[in-house]
């Protein structure tokens, strides 16, 4: 598509944009720079148009051209352009569609902090949806070509964590907690181990992380960086104020200054802050911290340090995500007697599974309230998209099978092809599109409203050209590979396993 847009331009004259009709009457592809000239030159838009669909039709695997309506060129393509893309996609293997940043020259060293929950008790399904959306923006970054550290960053002092171990202390006397600590089973649980709890919770919150398929490459405790806080601020503006030592912030862009140093020289939680922007930006080109909506306040501030430490407050990004809500029969939904009012990860791994918790908890926007129907994740029906996708990859692997070892794999194509065939290829060879733009966004959640869209178009396919036994088997095991790869790598950029049986 990349070479066809190219061609049109270099005939054209002018870049030009492509588009894919809903209507494949209409062509396979579309574009309007026509209208675009048009309204540059002062001429009329059909007869740009004209002029435009007599030197497109002269580029190479351009069948013929229409023009429509004010001033669309429709093109339709040639069976030798469709055969082409097929034996493109199908070479590229698993790695179609990825180095967008390789290939332009855009590399960078990146660091995604997410989860970061502090060890006082089992991830909750709220750090569960951090955990999907970071790790599949990291799975993003990562196929786009950047180098990606995934990190967990934990308050392992303090307040907070003195008054969990005094909890499980008083659980260990037969006592109950403080009035503010922490209470549930697993606090009584914990109580019957003997050593650190928080290095226990630690601990248990790695091993959800890795069933969750959610890998940390470095694990940060804040008391290390606390070390640094000192080295830290002599990078940022400060100035003294009755006794504190704040930083300015305001002049890159916050809505007040914040205090680091209090007036009896203790550091405050953002002078931890600044010093863990300090170390991110010492070792990674950019840092994206992953934080849920009660944070929402935070990025102007962190933004700041960034101008200030690293020269450009872009190189901190904070992506924000909304609340999850579990229903069941269509109300709201609790699960795990072991937790009281809040819904532990490994409670909802339990009852839908690590495929349908991935998948449900990337499939909106961040900026969505995410809610998750439990009948229908646990439905092994096409009513639940994980299942009707993963049912795609199955199938090819069937196909595979049946076909046996031997077979001839990526024949000649017909000499005219079905319309299933040609919707086919068309969406496989939107991939790459599709993942640079979901990179660049770090809207992980294109990937599954793509990958719906490509089984449906497998499907019809399935179901309306028969692959096995017939004249045109070999090009259309073709096809079934190039789908097998595409889908495959749809789902693990979410996370997802891709089964060969269901």
């Amino acid at each position: 598509m990349e070479r066809l847009a190219a061609a049109l331009a270099a005939a054209v004259g002018t870049e030009v944009e492509l588009t894919r009709p809903n209507d494949p009457a209409h062509g396979d592809f579309a574009t309007n720079a026509a209208l675009k000239l048009a309204g540059r030159e002062k001429r009329n838009p059909r007869e740009v148009a004209a002029g435009i669909a007599e030197k497109v039709a002269a580029v190479p695997g351009v069948e013929r051209v229409e023009i429509a309506g004010p001033g669309f060129v429709n093109l339709f393509m040639s069976t030798t352009w469709y055969a082409e893309a097929a034996a493109e996609i199908r070479a590229a293997g698993s790695d179609f569609g990825a180095g967008s940043a390789t290939a332009a020259g855009t590399q960078q060293r990146i660091q995604v902090e997410l989860v970061s929950a502090n060890p006082t008790g089992p991830l909750t399904v709220g750090s569960a949806r951090n955990g999907a959306y970071g790790d599949a923006v990291a799975r993003l970054l990562r196929f786009a070509g950047h180098d990606v550290v995934e990190e967990y960053y934990f308050n392992d002092s303090g307040g907070q964590m003195d008054r969990f171990r005094q909890s499980v202390d008083a659980r260990r006397r037969g006592e109950q907690p403080p009035e503010d600590g922490y209470v549930g089973a697993y606090v009584d649980d914990l109580a019957k181990l003997d050593g650190d709890p928080v290095e226990r919770m630690l601990t248990a919150i790695e091993l959800s992380l890795a069933r969750f398929r959610v890998h940390i490459d470095s694990w940060q405790k804040q008391t290390v960086i606390e070390q640094e806080i000192p080295e830290a601020l002599k990078a940022v503006d400060t100035f003294v104020e009755d006794g504190a030592t704040w930083v300015r912030t305001t002049a890159h862009g916050d809505d007040k200054d914040r205090v680091v140093l209090r007036s009896n020289g203790e550091p405050t939680y953002f002078a931890a802050d600044v010093a863990y922007m300090h170390h991110k930006l010492r070792d990674f080109d950019r840092a994206i911290y992953v934080l849920g909506a009660d944070h929402h306040g935070y990025v102007a501030r962190l933004k700041a340090i960034a101008a200030m430490i690293g020269g450009d407050a872009d190189r901190a990004e904070v992506l924000i995500y909304q609340l999850v809500h579990l229903l069941r029969g269509g109300e709201k939904a609790r699960m795990g007697k072991r937790s009281g009012n809040v819904v532990f990860l490994d409670d909802l791994l339990d009852e839908i599974g690590v495929d349908a918790a991935r998948w449900y908890l990337v499939e909106r926007g961040p900026d969505q309230t995410l809610e998750i129907d439990v009948d229908l994740a646990t439905e092994k029906s096409r009513k639940n998209p994980v299942y009707y996708v993963q049912y795609v990859h199955a199938r090819t692997c069937g196909l595979f099978r049946e076909a046996g070892d031997g077979a001839e794999i990526g024949g000649e194509p017909p000499a005219e092809l079905a319309p299933e065939e040609k919707e086919l290829i068309k969406q496989l060879a939107e991939f790459p599109y599709v993942v640079a733009e979901a990179a660049a966004r770090r809207g992980p959640q294109a990937v599954p409203t793509y990958a719906i869209q490509l089984a449906d178009d497998f499907h019809r396919f399935y179901h309306e050209c028969r692959v096995l036994g017939v004249p045109e088997q070999a090009w259309r095991l073709g096809l079934v590979q190039a789908t097998q790869q595409v889908i495959a790598r749809c789902l693990d950029l979410v996370g997802v396993d891709a089964p060969e049986r269901m």
